[in-house]
């Protein structure tokens, strides 16, 4: 499609530059060994790399860790020489945000370009200053015959299943970079902050799988310093810090952030944990996602809500939905009424709001749990929107079922569904025609991942909304390895002469699994 070149991404100078000084920093420990010591040189140092986050056509977050007190600063330019760089002072980092910070970007150029360089100094000599780290990305087109093309998955560091330095660590990262996307969509789970890492395990098939470790990954995350741990034990990855130095993120997160099938209120009845209180847990890591993750709504001071619109252009408005915070408890889901239902009433208002007032001509709606695939809870309850129950919508159903006539009763064009979650890929189209409910258009599911944790078999269907399962790739056992299976994402190709929107599920390595294209202008497809 035509549209504003494309950067090979291999022998990009600034990125190398960052990702090269980052890797002789940080190194990867031995499988078994805790994370290296930050040298002490007297000078800051970002050994942890770069990140940007909820870049619009204007807008971008910039992110950076140091290894002690130290004033951040960005330069931002057209070019790689940075000549003509314009200065922009960040905050102060120190303990209280574990020496996380982060820089926002205003009046950029659209559609273009952008360079940019961070250094840290010493808070007291802004002549002691470490050698800055690089990266890049480019701002969301003001016009349309541009296009947009984006990538996402979840699910990372899962089941056990860590940075393995025998098979490079997390290569999946290094495939997407090449790609070389306007963004990547984490759909949740960035971290098992309830999984513990060891050393070593053994597959099924008696090969051994070898882990990096660290003091925090020891045992399930309950303290602020442990949910700082999780948070920063994927960014020993030298893969996944040199993919944060070339493509933006927008981040999402789901249960495992905190602990698995987690609700607010709940009380804990498993001896891992000290602390009970889920509400307190929960607290903690959101500080430390706030911490290591550059999220707009986050940014400042008592930021809170993981929900938004990432608006890319004429033609993608992305719409992050939080659907951990203020969910009900979990339950078999069979409440003929249900107000808090997984969004909770005053999210569900902000949807609708912001989806009627959408010109763009995709509206992407970004959920971290699927709607129509069975998530069970133990025995009884249930996780996700579905309970298995294929009649009229009951329990959390209720409240999809009125985004859904919403939807279709304002003539809102567009919309599709991405997701990960499940730990396998599928593709699903719901109609009305195959559903207990009627009263919405039709529209499209697309799940994919995990990019670094266990894949499992695939869950049943729940009928009330008609899904129809077009496309499944799934294992027949739970807790495959990446070892023995490869990691799974979605890529979304926007075209900007047609405005077709295609997905293609992928797997690492290079292959489609799946393609579906959609023509734009339409309430249901």
């Amino acid at each position: 499609m035509p549209s504003r070149p494309r950067f090979p991404s291999p022998d990009r100078r600034t990125v190398l530059r960052g990702s090269l000084a980052a890797s002789a920093a940080l190194a990867l420990p031995v499988a078994g060994a805790a994370a290296p010591a930050f040298a002490r040189s007297g000078r800051p140092d970002a050994a942890w790399g770069v990140q940007v986050g909820d870049v619009t056509s204007s807008s971008a977050l910039v992110w950076v860790r140091s290894d002690r007190p130290a004033r951040m600063t960005v330069e931002t330019s057209a070019t790689e020489s940075f000549r003509r760089a314009r200065t922009w002072h960040g905050p102060l980092l120190g303990p209280g945000t574990d020496f996380t910070g982060t820089t926002p970007l205003y009046g950029l150029p659209a559609g273009e370009q952008v360079h940019y360089r961070v250094t840290l100094a010493a808070p007291d000599d802004p002549r002691r200053a470490g050698e800055p780290v690089y990266g890049t990305f480019r701002t969301a087109p003001a016009r349309r015959r541009d296009g947009v093309r984006f990538l996402w998955s979840g699910d990372i560091a899962g089941q056990g299943w860590g940075i393995n330095p025998d098979i490079g660590g997390y290569q999946v990262y290094d495939e997407m970079r090449r790609l070389d996307p306007d963004f990547f969509l984490c759909s949740g789970d960035n971290i098992y902050a309830d999984g513990v890492i060891e050393p070593s395990v053994t597959l099924p098939d008696g090969r051994v799988w070898h882990n990096v470790t660290t003091e925090e990954k020891a045992k399930v995350a309950e303290t602020l310093a442990e949910y700082r741990g999780n948070f920063r034990y994927n960014l020993l990855d030298d893969n996944l810090r040199s993919f944060n130095a070339q493509v933006p993120s927008v981040i999402q997160w789901d249960d495992h952030e905190v602990r698995n099938n987690w609700y607010p209120g709940q009380i804990l009845d498993d001896v891992r944990y000290t602390e009970k209180n889920v509400d307190v847990l929960a607290e903690r890591s959101m500080q430390a996602f706030r911490e290591y993750f550059p999220v707009s709504t986050l940014h400042g001071t008592g930021g809170r809500r993981v929900h938004r619109v990432v608006p890319h252009g004429p033609l993608l408005d992305l719409f992050v939905l939080d659907m951990r915070t203020f969910r009900n408890a979990n339950s078999p889901g069979r409440q003929a009424d249900d107000t808090d239902g997984i969004l909770g009433a005053e999210q569900l208002s902000w949807l609708e709001r912001e989806l009627s007032k959408s010109r763009a001509v995709w509206k992407v709606i970004a959920a971290d749990m699927p709607l129509g695939l069975v998530v069970a809870d133990g025995a009884t309850d249930f996780e996700a929107v579905a309970q298995g129950d294929p009649g009229a919508p009951l329990g959390r159903e209720l409240q999809i079922a009125e985004l859904l006539r919403f939807i279709k009763h304002r003539r809102i064009t567009g919309t599709v569904w991405l997701t990960a979650d499940v730990h396998y890929t599928s593709a699903q189209h719901y109609a009305p025609e195959r559903a207990a409910f009627k009263d919405f258009a039709p529209f499209w599911e697309f799940v994919t991942g995990p990019l670094a944790a266990g894949q499992f078999p695939s869950n049943a269907l729940d009928g009330t909304f008609g899904p129809d399962q077009v496309f499944v790739q799934a294992p027949d056992r739970a807790n495959v390895s990446p070892m023995e299976t490869p990691s799974l994402f979605g890529e979304v190709d926007i075209d900007g002469e047609s405005g077709e929107l295609t997905v293609r599920l992928r797997a690492q390595g290079g292959s489609v699994l799946f393609s579906k294209v959609l023509q734009p202008g339409r309430v249901g497809q």
